[in-house]
């Protein structure tokens, strides 16, 4: 299995409410994946993130293997939440893949 790891940042100008309204449609179109694209085992975006946290948002997904990955990367619905959905609003990607044993 790989596990795919993504966190971002809001954009500033964004206020407390509209962060709440764009990471509750971010956590609802990515979740949502789950539903559309197949070799996705689990799919979770967390929106909740403490004082003490680097990130506003999180996504956690595992996928049955690499090839599914890949599937999932180049899928035209992953492309389109990235595009419209997640990239307009947020900033300070970080990613981290790897293969769970």
């Amino acid at each position: 299995m790989v596990r795919h790891i993504v966190a971002w940042d809001f954009r500033e100008e964004y206020s407390d409410d509209e962060q709440k309204m764009y990471g509750d449609k971010i956590k609802r179109e990515l979740e949502n994946l789950k539903n559309l694209i197949e070799g996705i085992v689990s799919i979770e975006v967390l929106t909740k993130a403490m004082f003490s946290s680097d990130a506003d948002i999180l996504l956690d997904c595992i996928f049955e293997d690499e090839e599914a990955y890949k599937v999932y990367q180049s899928h035209p619905e992953h492309q389109r939440v990235a595009t419209y959905v997640v990239r307009p609003r947020t900033c300070n990607r970080k990613c981290f893949d790897y293969y769970m044993d």
